[in-house]
């Protein structure tokens, strides 16, 4: 039995099960219409070596590698079966000792890291991991660090000419390309720290430009004692020679800062989803690794964002194709929908599906039609008033991304703009909430390639339910 588990811009990854391991396993898979590109195919490889040289139970765990028949490389990795530490502050704020026992575990993954001579690179609750361990009489969910696609050997970094990061957790010397040292990994965990105990990210940085010359950050406030805003802004040290020697002594000082206001480690303070975990049962007859296809019923993909959201698994079976467009049951409460054209697919809760729209459109001040697919709880979800969640996708002319996304007035409170620059696809967001009806709407537009746009627009009752079906939007044969 296997689901596929997330899907990014360069790769797919599904849940198995490794018989010789009696376990549950992540396995990545190189999208086949990236396996000619001799850069992302090392970069893929890259990030496999990295993780066999570490040893650590906060690391993720390469078990193995290899080729599919078709030639597209794969890893067998550590199943995280419990989701990032994004869906967990989507969720609720963690309390300080929560906090300590995270940052402590990352601490541990990236010292591992840099005593192998490896940088991480991109440490952000995204990259964060969450694992179920059956101690025998107790269960825990620990934090390991994930997705080394931009991970360098440190004797690499000093010969770096590719800018990489999260604008709002990347060191500033990342952000202007320069020679890295694991000091920078400890600037991302510094923002991270800030994150966890400010209950908001340092920065609100939009791009890596205003990274790479950043303004003191705002006070953390009253839920952080001096001793503990001392120590995390001297990991934010704009100049590397200010911060700590390496990310333990900054854990440290942080531990030692914190003092009586954290206790002993929390338990299992995420709860045990029985449908995640139960997701890959020992089968009576598994395939083979090398057995595994291509990704079922869609066409060779690009997806324009890279989806890390370990909760948002989902099972692949193939339901039919109806009216000229196809439905891919994905669970028993979501559904892949694919456009008339076969360009947009996105995956939808199957309320969603009461009504879906999967032909082409006509943007206003056009003469020319683009592919389009829209689905909704019921008729007319789209209009001001409506109180249905439902998702709009489609393609239209421009080169650049525009400087407004449309508004939502009745919405009582609006983000700043956010553009992601992370994957090469330049795109701005912007959320709104206290909307009336559904809670949560959200614009995105994607420069999907050097003469179109892609524009999204999801209305949901909750901001974890639009990112995943954000997560989900993806572009084929582009």
């Amino acid at each position: 039995m296997r689901r596929r588990i997330g899907a990014g811009a360069f790769a797919t990854v599904w849940l198995a099960y490794d018989e010789h391991l009696d376990s549950p396993v992540a396995i990545k898979v190189l999208a086949d219409n990236w396996t000619e590109d001799f850069h992302v195919r090392r970069r893929f490889v890259e990030e496999g070596r990295f993780l066999r040289k570490v040893e650590s139970p906060h690391v993720v765990t390469v078990y193995d590698a290899g080729e599919l028949d078709d030639g597209r490389p794969y890893l067998v990795m550590s199943y995280a079966d419990q989701g990032t530490l994004a869906d967990r502050l989507e969720l609720a704020p963690l309390s300080p000792s929560q906090a300590l026992h995270v940052i402590g575990q990352v601490a541990h993954g990236l010292a591992a890291l840099h005593d192998r001579d490896v940088l991480h690179r991109d440490v952000k609750p995204a990259n964060v991991l969450f694992r179920t361990v059956d101690h025998g009489r107790s269960t825990q969910v620990i934090a390991m660090l994930g997705d080394l696609g931009l991970g360098k050997a440190m004797d690499m970094s000093s010969r770096l000419t590719m800018i990489g990061g999260t604008p709002s957790y990347v060191a500033p010397e990342q952000a202007r390309g320069e020679r890295l040292d694991a000091r920078a990994d400890q600037y991302s965990l510094a923002a991270l720290s800030y994150h966890l105990l400010a209950g908001r990210a340092p920065y609100d940085h939009q791009t890596l430009s205003a990274a790479a010359d950043p303004r003191p950050p705002a006070p953390m406030g009253d839920r952080c004692p001096p001793e503990v805003e001392a120590v995390v802004r001297r990991g934010l040290s704009p100049d590397r020679d200010g911060r700590f020697p390496d990310v333990e002594s900054f854990v440290a000082a942080l531990t030692e800062a914190m003092g009586e206001c954290v206790g002993v480690a929390p338990e299992a303070w995420i709860p045990v989803d029985p449908e995640l975990t139960q997701a890959a049962p020992r089968p009576e007859h598994t395939a083979p690794v090398e057995a595994l296809p291509p990704v079922p019923s869609l066409p060779p993909s690009r997806p324009v964002r890279r989806s890390r959201r370990v909760l948002a698994g989902v099972l692949a079976v193939a339901a039919g194709v109806a009216a000229g467009w196809a439905v891919e049951r994905v669970s028993s409460t979501e559904r892949t929908l694919t456009d008339s054209t076969g360009t947009i697919s996105v995956t939808v809760p199957e309320a969603w599906t009461a009504s879906v729209e999967p032909d082409e459109w006509t943007p206003r001040d056009s003469e020319v039609t683009f592919p389009s697919l829209a689905a909704g709880a019921a008729e007319g979800w789209g209009a001001k008033d409506s109180a249905d969640p439902g998702v709009f996708v489609a393609l239209l002319a421009g080169a650049r991304l525009p400087e407004e996304v449309p508004q939502h007035p009745e919405c009582r409170t609006s983000r700043p703009p956010v553009e992601d620059l992370q994957d090469g696809d330049a795109s701005v967001t912007v959320v709104f909430s206290d909307c009336p009806g559904s809670d949560v709407r959200v614009e995105r537009v994607v420069r999907a390639t050097s003469n179109q746009l892609m524009w999204v627009q999801v209305r949901s009752d909750s901001q974890a339910e639009a990112n995943r079906v954000l997560d989900s939007v993806a572009l084929h044969g582009m």
